[in-house]
C-alpha cells in the first residue's frame, strides 16, 4: 500500500477538516436562508466543486511525485519509476471521481421521485440535501474503511466484481416506469416506528404537539435518502476499488464526487428527462469495472491500464449523455 493509514492519517484528517469546513460555509454563508436554487446558482456551485476536485487533483499528482523520488521506502523498490507511479495515482483519482460522478446521476433520479412524493418544495430541498450529503459522506467512509479490509482477501474482488456485473445488467434491461414509494418497505417501516406529521412545518425535521414529537415530510425524506445511499454506495464503493486498491484515494474522490451532488441536482433538475439513455451507460460502466475486477485486470498482468479505463468509462457516460440528446424522443412544441 502507498499510503498507509497509520503514516497518513494526517492526511485523511485535514482533507475530512477541510470537507467539513467547505460544508460550514456552504450552509453558514451561502445557504443560511432557506430559498429556491437557481438553475446559474446551481451550475455555479457545481463548477465549484470539480474545480475543487481538480485542483486538488494537480496538487496531490506533484505532491506524490515528490513524495516518491524523495522516500527512501520508494527508492529502495527494484525499478520503481517515481514520475509513472505519480502519474498513474493522479489517474486513478480522476478516474473515480467521474465514476462516481456518474454514478451518482442515479442518486439525483431518485431525490427527484422522493421530493415529490414527499411534497417537499424546492424551498426546503437544499436543507434536505445538506443534511442527506453529511449523512451519506459518514456512510460512504464507513463503507470505504470495511472495503480496504475486504479487498485484502483475493476472493472478494471475485465477489464484488460479479455483484457489479449482476447490478449492470438488471439495469440494462429494468423498466423505465415510474417508482411508486406508496408501497416502498422502507417507507412502511418509517410510518410506523414514527409519529408522522402529515404537513410540512417551514424547515423543520420535528415539531412538538401536545407534548408528542412528530416527524415532518422533511425528516422522512432525509432517511429515505439516506437509506438509498447506503444502497448505491454497495455499487459505488466496490467500482472505485477496482480502479485502485489504495484507500486514501478512493475515499478523497468519492468524497469530492459526493459533496458536489446537491448542486448537480438543481442544476439537472429541469432537464433530467431529457437524459432518457443514461441508464445504458451507467449499467455499461459498472458491467466494465465488473469485467475489470474479475477478468481484465488478470489478462493484462494483474492491473488494467488506468488510462483506458478512464477512456471507456468517459466514452461510455458521454455516449448515452450525446444519443439521449440526439436520439431520444422530443417534446412537441
Amino acid at each position: 500500500m502507498l499510503f498507509p493509514f497509520n503514516e497518513y492519517w494526517w492526511f485523511y484528517a485535514g482533507f475530512t477538516l477541510f470537507v467539513l469546513a467547505m460544508l460550514a460555509l456552504d450552509l453558514g454563508v451561502f445557504h443560511k436562508k432557506s430559498h429556491v436554487v437557481s438553475f446559474k446558482e446551481s451550475a455555479a456551485w457545481t463548477t465549484v466543486w470539480i474545480s475543487l476536485a481538480l485542483l486538488f487533483n494537480v496538487g496531490f499528482y506533484f505532491y506524490t511525485k515528490h513524495l516518491f523520488s524523495t522516500d527512501e521506502r520508494f527508492l529502495s523498490l527494484p525499478g520503481f519509476d517515481a514520475a509513472e507511479q505519480a502519474k498513474t495515482s493522479a489517474l486513478e483519482f480522476l478516474t473515480g471521481f467521474v465514476i462516481e460522478k456518474s454514478l451518482a446521476i442515479d442518486n439525483i433520479f431518485v431525490f427527484a421521485v422522493v421530493f415529490a412524493y414527499f411534497g417537499i418544495p424546492k424551498l426546503y430541498q437544499h436543507r434536505v440535501l445538506f443534511w442527506g450529503i453529511l449523512g451519506a459522506l459518514v456512510f460512504r467512509a464507513l463503507f470505504i474503511a470495511m472495503g480496504s479490509v475486504l479487498m485484502q482477501y483475493h476472493w472478494m474482488l471475485y465477489f464484488f466484481g460479479g455483484l457489479l456485473i449482476i447490478t449492470g445488467i438488471k439495469m440494462f434491461f429494468a423498466g423505465t416506469d415510474e417508482q411508486d414509494l406508496e408501497n416502498n418497505f422502507i417507507i412502511r417501516q418509517l410510518k410506523r416506528i414514527f409519529r408522522v406529521h402529515p404537513k410540512i412545518e417551514g424547515p423543520k425535521f420535528f415539531i412538538n404537539k401536545e407534548g408528542l414529537t412528530y416527524v415532518t415530510p422533511l425528516f422522512l425524506a432525509l432517511i429515505f435518502l439516506e437509506m438509498s445511499d447506503i444502497i448505491f454506495a454497495i455499487d459505488s464503493v466496490p467500482a472505485i476499488f477496482a480502479l485502485t486498491k489504495e484507500p486514501l484515494i478512493v475515499f478523497t474522490s468519492n468524497i469530492f464526487a459526493i459533496m458536489g451532488l446537491r448542486s448537480m441536482y438543481f442544476m439537472l433538475s429541469g432537464v433530467m428527462d431529457k437524459f432518457c439513455y443514461i441508464k445504458y451507460g451507467l449499467a455499461s460502466v459498472l458491467i466494465f469495472v465488473g469485467l475489470k475486477m474479475t477478468w481484465l485486470n488478470n489478462v493484462f498482468g494483474g492491473k488494467f491500464p488506468i488510462t483506458w479505463s478512464l477512456g471507456i468509462i468517459a466514452g461510455l457516460i458521454g455516449a448515452s449523455i450525446v444519443g439521449s440528446l440526439w436520439f431520444g424522443p422530443k417534446k412537441e412544441t
